[in-house]
């Protein structure tokens, strides 16, 4: 029997991108609150967009390296299910918000190697999931949504190891091989489902779903 993959549609802006992630059945949405990412929400939509989600899908706030402050904004506008974390946190930091904010935290480990996939295992007991990420190019302003996969076969060590999200690169056309080299139990994409940068494609949205629902899991 195959267990349907999980999936994150995140970087969302728009009350249109996320009815399409909604209506496609994505189990995660994500909002973005990092300003140099194009994918940036202000508070108030971030209220907007949070609250039609709820009851129909977890909502993630994605923060880089943030300072409580941020954090109490953030808790006071959407409200979120769980605080992905996609800076530099170290376990210490990650295990302080998690207790503090009494949400489940989602750490983004970034990965061109397998040595770099290692790095999850430090944070075992602090975060509740892992979100493997594709390394960003270098000079690039954001950590992460730069659209490129790395070799999911970096996995092989770390993926039994911990609770994990796949991410970095994925689109419709390369998900399900995705899920099956990696047996990923949740995918996460923002570029890969975009016309361009920060402008999500509904069409995609919906075509990465059905790619990734139907994907079989590999062993």
């Amino acid at each position: 029997m195959t267990t349907s993959t999980k999936v994150k549609i995140c970087g969302l802006t728009t009350e249109a991108a996320l009815d399409a992630a909604l209506a496609g059945g994505a189990d995660y949405v994500g909002l973005v609150f990092f300003p140099p990412s194009p994918r940036n929400v202000a508070p108030a939509t971030a209220k907007v967009l949070a609250a039609r989600a709820r009851g129909r899908a977890q909502v993630v706030a994605l923060l880089v390296d943030p300072d409580d402050a941020l954090i109490e904004t953030v808790m006071a506008s959407a409200d979120p299910d769980i605080l992905q974390l996609h800076g530099d946190e170290t376990p210490e930091r990650v295990r302080d918000i998690r207790r503090r904010w009494g949400r489940p935290v989602m750490k983004a480990i970034l990965v061109e190697a397998a040595e770099d996939a290692q790095a999850a295992l430090a944070y075992r007991g602090a975060a509740d999931l892992i979100l493997f990420d594709a390394r960003a190019p270098r000079g690039s302003t954001r950590p992460g949504g730069n659209g490129a996969p790395f070799d999911w076969r970096a996995l092989l060590g770390v993926k039994d190891e911990v609770s994990y999200v796949l991410s970095g690169g994925l689109t419709p056309d390369n998900v399900a091989e995705a899920i099956h080299t990696t047996g990923a139990a949740i995918v996460d994409v923002s570029s890969g489902v975009e016309r361009r940068p920060g402008e999500k494609d509904p069409a995609l949205i919906q075509r990465f779903l059905r790619a990734a629902k139907g994907g079989k899991q590999g062993s």
